[in-house]
């Protein structure tokens, strides 16, 4: 293997044993032996809410998996509007990508940790254990799909629908997670999710107070949705 990756301030060494996240993370795919490989070359970063992880443009020098907290990845246009193209969630890969450089600006919407690896050593782990590249291939896939997904429901959707189809996209995750798939946490603010789904905040505001009024989802707190009428919310996601 290559030189370790020199780990910068805010970094720890790791606990893959007791990672909750672990079963979501593409490391799953290696055996036992296989991840002491993955963590002799991985270090564990600590990223506070606000800051950036990365920003469009640079060198892409490392690959990432969320471990805790939230990230947003956001692209400014030419007329200086924010796009948010998605959001990093615990289990999550942050690296799939034939760029040299970094696409998007990796920002912070809470404090977070991810999980570091250095490119040069994931190539040389992916050429080593086929199951790794296995499964980095079918995230890419997932990937694709979801991209797929997001370009309909923004082309085709009304607010409304695009709202309904963002929380039950959010309550899967939160099954993966073995939360519960009708309680969705948002650390996410409404602005963002404005930007996200291509709508005003005001809109998404007034989306949220529609469905709460028609008894479909349950608001307790600011940053937590309940979903009290899945198959509603699905049929309405479907345009």
């Amino acid at each position: 293997m290559s030189r370790p990756d020199p780990a910068p301030a805010g970094c720890t060494t790791l606990d893959c044993i007791h990672c909750s996240v672990r079963h979501l993370a593409v490391c799953s795919a290696l055996s036992p032996e296989e991840g002491q490989a993955l963590e002799a070359v991985t270090v564990s970063q600590q990223v506070a809410m606000g800051a950036t992880l990365a920003r469009s443009g640079e060198p892409r020098q490392h690959v990432y998996t969320l471990t805790h907290g939230a990230l947003r990845l956001v692209r400014t246009l030419s007329d200086g509007r924010r796009q948010i193209t998605g959001f990093v969630l615990p289990g999550d890969y942050l690296g799939l990508s034939s760029s040299d450089h970094h696409r998007h600006d990796v920002e912070a919407i809470a404090d977070s940790r991810v999980c570091r690896v250095s490119v040069a050593h994931m190539r040389e782990l992916r050429s080593r254990y086929p199951h790794l590249e296995r499964k980095l291939l079918q995230r890419a896939c997932q990937a694709l799909d979801d991209a797929q997904d997001a370009a309909l429901s923004l082309a085709r959707l009304q607010p409304t629908e695009k709202v309904a189809d963002f929380l039950l996209r959010l309550a899967e995750r939160e099954a993966r997670l073995g939360g519960d798939p009708l309680r969705v946490t948002l650390p996410m603010g409404r602005g963002d999710i404005a930007d996200h789904l291509g709508l005003t905040m005001e809109t998404v505001s007034r989306t949220f107070t529609r469905l709460r009024q028609q008894a479909l989802i349950a608001l307790p707190h600011l940053n937590v949705v309940e979903l009290l009428d899945e198959p509603a919310l699905r049929t309405l996601a479907t345009g």
